[in-house]
């Protein structure tokens, strides 16, 4: 059962959005990356995991940490029994560390509510903590094949361009972008699904979001963008990445300091980590906050037990 209904039309969506599926799928059939999370004995915990640790952060950085993560917990229920802190600590440095507090809580909750397989209802995956849309989507279609629309940066961008005409998404999804998505759906789930992953492979190969490769797109022909002449952006300004000197970078660093640990840290060794005072109290505070670090009497501090 899926969430989907069937195409309607959608400002920007081509009259006959087959047109796109074919040479897309046969592009990704032969394109397409040798990926763990893609073969035939990845389950949907597998896919779960990686659609956590895809979030903002490239393939490179994941493989490594995705197969050490699969061969200590290869079940939901394997992470469940750990304390929230070893799943922080499991994560390194692939970097927004409450993906991987959200991780366990699902773990937990799949192994509660769902006997520890992973749920195939949308609406049930959807119930999970730390499950969002998207996620929802896209394990309901790589993992259990069904049609929904899976609406990732590197898909949003492909959409923009190949049917709204314009070079960039705007910045967050619009009720229009989920609408046009819809339209672009093939009617049938097996096809539906993998469109799924062909698109977004397309944005993250091909129609990328500098340097894009149009000679080697296999809808160029079809591209709304391609066929305007390529205009450029006329949209706000697209929001650039920051790290260095930031909250963000000092977080990072005292998390590394108790990844690293067997014992609670004092507080003196923390202090050393950045030199900033006002700053590095506020990132630790953020981190207490955010339930990735536990305090203890005597300005005593550890990764969370519970």
């Amino acid at each position: 059962m899926t969430a989907t209904t069937s195409p309607t039309p959608a400002p920007g969506a081509p009259d006959a959005p087959n047109v796109l599926h074919a040479p897309v799928i046969a592009w990704f059939d032969a394109h397409a990356r040798d990926l763990p999370w893609r073969r035939p004995d990845a389950g949907p915990w597998a896919v779960m995991v990686s659609e956590f640790m895809l979030q903002q952060t490239p393939v490179n950085r994941v493989l490594p940490v995705y197969e050490q993560w699969l061969a200590r917990w290869p079940r939901p229920a394997d992470l469940a029994k750990e304390p929230p802190g070893e799943a922080v600590r499991a994560w390194g440095r692939l970097g927004y560390p409450r993906r991987a507090l959200r991780l366990h809580g699902a773990a937990v909750a799949i192994t509660e509510r769902h006997g520890g397989d992973v749920p195939r209802q949308h609406s049930q995956l959807l119930a999970l903590p730390g499950i969002g849309e998207y996620t929802a989507a896209a394990v309901a279609s790589f993992a259990y094949g069904q049609r929904h629309a899976v609406l990732d940066t590197n898909v949003r961008r492909v959409f923009a361009r190949a049917a709204a005409g314009v070079q960039y998404p705007p910045n967050a999804t619009t009720a229009a972008e989920r609408k046009l998505a819809r339209a672009l759906l093939p009617e049938d789930e097996p096809t539906a699904a993998r469109w799924a992953a062909a698109s977004m492979e397309l944005g993250a190969l091909v129609c990328t979001a500098k340097n894009e490769d149009c000679a080697r797109c296999p809808i160029s022909a079809q591209c709304a963008w391609q066929r305007a002449g390529k205009p450029p952006h006329q949209g706000p300004a697209r929001r650039g990445q920051t790290y260095a000197g930031t909250d963000r970078q000092v977080r990072g660093k005292l998390l590394a300091v108790l990844r690293e640990a067997v014992a609670p840290v004092p507080q003196a060794v923390l202090d050393r980590v950045w030199d900033e005072p006002v700053q590095r109290a506020r990132a630790l505070d953020g981190l207490v906050a955010d339930g990735l670090v536990e305090p203890l009497p005597e300005r005593l501090y550890r990764l969370p037990l519970s």
